[in-house]
């Protein structure tokens, strides 16, 4: 097992990185405030990892319920919030009893909000499930659910106790799911870690076999490097929005083609490409660097192709965007590889370039 710890004063927690922990009930316990937990997951994890987290729970004398919703990004809504609410206050959960997220992004984002909103503020664990969320959306404390209008819109940042990261589960993830957890994984090269991506690039194809030794290294690579960021800025006010690279792209795709058509990852990898052809058409990137980050995303097995809903659509909905300020859309983009630049500089007639050339190029 390997451990890293997100520091944030008090308020500073454990990830554990690990085969085999949703068994090893010490490693839950001490972040529980009373013995009671309510599992929060959904129809396609509970047949798979339900009932051995309630067995190593109650094992440990740790009393425990489990809400099972819908699975995937369209239920990440005002709808699956309300039916974890109407469970907690039909059976009588109190402030101190925990929440478990066990599952995927949409798991961990769903619980998180709730936790942070029942009775102001419950105490919640992480145990994802995916790559996607093993490496980026479980740790930091980013909380929402969406809006027809807009991906993350209603939200709050609120920290986890623990976050557990069962390699194991990984095993059971379809291949495309996994690719989508790759996107993550090469984003931290791209914006902080030049050595990262020289690693990624070597050893792509056995993260895509699904090698333990380095997808556990992939893993705590990307963990470290994410809660160094959140330790720096928690709330996203300086280079937290780093880590948004491709985000703003992605999430107009996430949302003009509804929710779920487009996996959380596919639509960020698409949307880093966008911005390294941005980069480039700022003088920051050149033609290598760009084709270089492109072809690390192909041999991921991520699109090649955005869909063409036209650059209108796209500007009309990344309008929308958390990172607009005073109207003005900021946008994460590269200086160079490993190096990431918040600009609110470009211009309309570039970014248009930039949406129509990957609408109309495998790349």
């Amino acid at each position: 097992m390997r451990t890293l710890r997100v520091e944030l004063g008090d308020r500073s927690y454990p990830i554990h990185i690990g085969e085999g922990l949703l068994d090893q009930a010490q490693l839950i316990t001490p972040h529980l405030k009373q013995k009671r937990a309510v599992i929060v997951t959904n129809t396609v994890v509970a047949p798979l990892y339900l009932k051995r987290l309630q067995a190593t729970l109650t094992d440990a004398d740790v009393a425990n319920q489990a809400i099972i919703l819908p699975d995937g990004e369209a239920h990440k809504d005002g709808v699956s919030l309300n039916l974890i609410y109407d469970f907690l206050l039909q059976n009588r959960c109190e402030r101190s009893t925990t929440l478990i997220a066990l599952g995927g992004g949409v798991m961990g984002d769903l619980t998180g909000f709730a936790a942070a909103t029942y009775q102001r503020g419950m105490p919640f664990i992480q145990i994802p499930t995916t790559l996607l969320s093993q490496v980026d959306s479980s740790v930091g404390g980013k909380t929402a659910i969406n809006h027809p209008l807009g991906k993350n819109m209603i939200g709050a940042f609120y920290q986890p106790k623990l976050v557990l990261a069962d390699t194991t589960t990984l095993n059971t993830l379809p291949d495309r799911e996994l690719s989508a957890g790759l996107a993550e994984v090469i984003k931290y090269g791209l914006i902080r870690d030049l050595p990262f991506l020289e690693w990624l690039e070597q050893n792509i194809a056995q993260l895509r076999s699904r090698n333990p030794a380095a997808l556990a290294h992939a893993i705590e690579v990307s963990c470290r490097n994410k809660a160094e960021v959140v330790a720096e800025d928690e709330t996203e006010s300086g280079v937290r929005a780093h880590l948004n690279l491709g985000h703003t792209f992605g999430h107009a795709i996430e949302t003009g083609e509804g929710y779920g058509a487009w996996l959380h990852g596919e639509a960020v990898a698409m949307g880093m490409r966008m911005a390294c052809d941005l980069s480039q058409r700022r003088g920051w990137l050149n033609t290598n660097d760009v084709d270089r980050a492109s072809q690390l995303m192909a041999q991921a097995g991520l699109p090649l192709q955005a869909p063409s809903m036209g650059a209108d659509r796209y500007l009309e909905l990344m309008a929308h965007d958390k990172k607009v300020e005073a109207g003005r859309l900021r946008l994460i983009l590269l200086r160079a590889l490993g190096d990431a630049v918040i600009d609110a500089d470009s211009s309309e007639a570039d970014i248009r370039a930039s949406i129509e050339h990957c609408c109309q190029t495998n790349h």
